[in-house]
């Protein structure tokens, strides 16, 4: 609503005050005159005022501040619940709770206990109790309803408190006050404006006045609230945005890490697997590679037989001239005593069993030379 104007004012019968005999001394500076024994309060501060408060409520809200509506008289509780609806703000149109505001903590106790039973009656679990206990409950609800039905979205302190007639709202006043909280109010000429932040003088004990009031700073709650709702909105949608984008730069680096991972694994299996493959063909190799040879046993007694003993030397070519056999031909590979690679050739087998032959030989001839010399005894006997 755009700013309210003098004639509208005079109109709605805001200027009319309460009898001059119950007026209140504090609000003279608001007070143009008298008229019939009736105070007649100055409509131009009460045009500046009510701009002021205006842009304070419209302020406040835009910003995602909290505006508690107070007015439980007649005349302004129908006008309080209707704007405080339409704004979304909390409101107090039947009784005050004391406590509400400076024992918050109390109070949402008992607004969480009327969520609690209004939820159970929603869901019909209420008609599954005993009666006795139904009725308990549903009396207590219906209490709690009426005390704290305008207030049960209210999750903490609100951050301002309009009231209508601060007489009938003197409890609510001092718990805004204590809490020094910002207070508006519509203050006739009966009251004390002292511990006011936002005084609107006027006529609080008319409808059509209460209603203007309320109507005009209602409207730029409203307002106030509908921009912040934007913001909100647009808030929670970059921030949904700045989330989902998170998630898929989260989703993108964990597909990257299982890439990379993956193709660290593919790495090492390649790699084991061409381990596994070298091994695989270096044991077919020595398994086709032919066995080594293994060395051959000592032969002692054959190698003690063919070296020369001092007992059995070998005889030399000319030793037994007499002998038939004894005389050696000349081997082209007789050993030869001055070679140097005389003693380093080892005999091989065929040349061993060959030196061994005129040892054996000497040894087989022999006993026949004996035999042989009675023979030539006789003959040389025969002889002569």
């Amino acid at each position: 609503m755009s700013q309210v104007g003098i004639q509208e004012l005079l109109e709605a019968g805001v200027h009319f005050g309460h009898q001059t005999s119950r007026w209140n001394p504090n609000m003279r500076r608001y007070i143009a005159g008298e008229l019939d024994g009736i105070h007649i309060i100055d409509l131009m501060q009460t045009e500046q005022m009510l701009e002021d408060a205006r842009r304070f409520v419209g302020e406040l809200t835009s910003g995602g501040g909290k505006v508690l509506f107070v007015g439980t008289k007649k005349q302004a509780s129908t006008v309080v619940e209707d704007w405080a609806a339409r704004s979304g703000m909390p409101f107090v149109s039947r009784r005050w709770l004391p406590g509400l505001l400076t024992n918050f903590n109390i109070a949402s106790a008992r607004i969480k206990r009327l969520h609690e039973l209004t939820e159970m009656t929603e869901s019909g679990q209420i008609e599954l109790l005993p009666t006795k206990e139904r009725m308990n409950m549903q009396a207590e609800l219906a209490k709690l309803e009426f005390a704290l039905g305008g207030v049960r979205d209210m999750d903490r302190v609100p951050d301002a408190v309009f009231i209508i007639d601060l007489k009938a709202e003197e409890i609510a006043l001092r718990e805004a006050t204590r809490l020094r909280l910002p207070v508006i109010a519509l203050v006739d000429s009966n009251c004390d404006p002292g511990n006011l932040d936002y005084v609107i003088p006027g006529n609080d004990d008319a409808i059509r006045s209460c209603e203007l009031v309320i109507s005009t700073i209602g409207s730029a709650v409203e307002q106030g609230a509908g921009a912040w709702a934007v913001i909100e909105e647009k808030r929670r949608a970059e921030e949904q945005a700045r989330r989902e984008k998170e998630e898929e730069e989260r989703k993108k680096r964990e597909e990257e890490e299982r890439v990379r991972r993956e193709a660290i694994e593919k790495e090492q299996a390649e790699q084991k697997a061409r381990q596994r493959a070298e091994e695989a063909a270096r044991a077919e190799a020595e398994k086709g590679k032919p066995a080594a040879r293994p060395p051959e046993p000592a032969q002692p007694a054959r190698d003690e037989a063919a070296k020369p003993t001092p007992d059995k030397a070998e005889p030399h070519p000319q030793a037994v001239p007499d002998h038939p056999q004894a005389v050696v031909p000349d081997h082209p590979q007789a050993v030869v005593p001055d070679h140097p690679q005389a003693v380093a050739a080892e005999p091989e087998p065929d040349q061993a069993e060959a030196t061994e032959a005129p040892g054996e030989t000497e040894e087989k001839e022999k006993p026949a030379t004996e035999e042989e010399q009675p023979d030539e005894s006789s003959k040389e006997s025969e002889g002569e």
